[in-house]
């Protein structure tokens, strides 16, 4: 955590660009519009993550395990990374340099950021760092404190296959579904979780648990994402907002339900989800460690 929190991500020869590399090139060759394909693609690449965590989990000596777990988990977190795009978003909206702020947004999703205006670009940077959030910081943790290195690698395998094939395109809906549904399964605990902690965090941002917990029972439900869903609806109700809507992404558009009972979002609501999701990861990274230490314990 502190080294993602004072360096970052490498900005050359990242292993989960590596890894990206390497499923775009096995898509190339076993892409089919069929699930089968799918499962096998996603099988082996997964599995392969796993495999390689569990070599290093065998590794014994106190030290290099250390050493080994810390470089793994700095691989697979990308809190820094996420809250430095959301404040790059804020600024350039800030600024009043809509252009730029349609640039940015595919750093953080895969909207379609032609037709949106400040607003609408700060809704879906917004929604964007609530769910990466469990996606990039929080889910990570789980899995780490639950499963040490094979868990770290397999989650971070699992949500890279997840965005890159998991999205209802025309091309993904059948090879990517495998993919999508093992993202869904992966991330249960995580989503909750988050929505627990993100709910603890809100008087860090001038909310409320309350919100944030009650935005979560009432709206999520409604939402088509099992695990964005809780996420967004507990970031509303802490940050006092409203998301959800009409949101369109290169393949379609989709109708959101609503979420959380506030105002629209503007972009100065922005920086404000920025420092609620720094909270959460950084509150999350101290249950994880209580929660691997107690495991570890004789």
């Amino acid at each position: 955590m502190l080294a993602d929190a004072l360096l970052g991500d490498p900005r050359r020869g990242h292993p989960v660009a590596a890894f990206g590399s390497a499923a775009a090139w096995l898509e190339r060759c076993w892409w089919a519009d069929r699930r089968a394909p799918g499962v096998a693609y996603a099988a082996v690449l997964v599995g392969g993550a796993v495999v390689l965590g569990a070599a290093a989990e065998r590794v014994r000596h106190p030290a290099a395990h250390a050493v080994l777990t810390a470089l793994a988990t700095w691989t697979v977190l990308g809190g820094t990374s996420l809250a430095g795009e959301g404040a790059a978003m804020a600024a350039s909206l800030d600024a009043g340099d809509v252009a730029a702020a349609r640039e940015r947004l595919p750093h953080l999703c895969g909207r379609d950021p032609s037709a949106l205006d400040a607003d609408g670009l700060a809704r879906a940077a917004l929604e964007s760092v609530a769910e990466n959030t469990a996606d990039a910081v929080v889910a990570p943790l789980v899995w780490g404190a639950a499963a040490g290195m094979p868990g770290l690698l397999g989650h971070r395998a699992v949500n890279t296959l997840d965005a890159m094939v998991g999205h209802r395109s025309p091309r993904h809906e059948r090879f990517g579904w495998a993919s999508a549904r093992a993202d869904d399964v992966a991330g249960v605990v995580a989503g909750r979780v988050s929505v627990l902690v993100t709910g603890l965090c809100a008087p860090a941002v001038g909310g409320r648990p309350a919100a944030a917990w009650r935005a979560w029972r009432r709206d999520a439900p409604a939402h088509p994402s099992p695990n964005a869903g809780p996420v967004e609806a507990s970031f509303a109700g802490a940050l006092g907002l409203r998301l959800g809507g009409r949101t369109v992404y290169p393949y379609g558009v989709q109708d959101r339900p609503v979420l959380g009972d506030g105002r629209a979002p503007t972009v100065a609501d922005l920086p404000r989800a920025v420092r609620l999701s720094r909270a959460v990861g950084l509150a999350t990274a101290s249950l994880a460690v209580l929660a691997a230490s107690a495991q570890r314990r004789p």
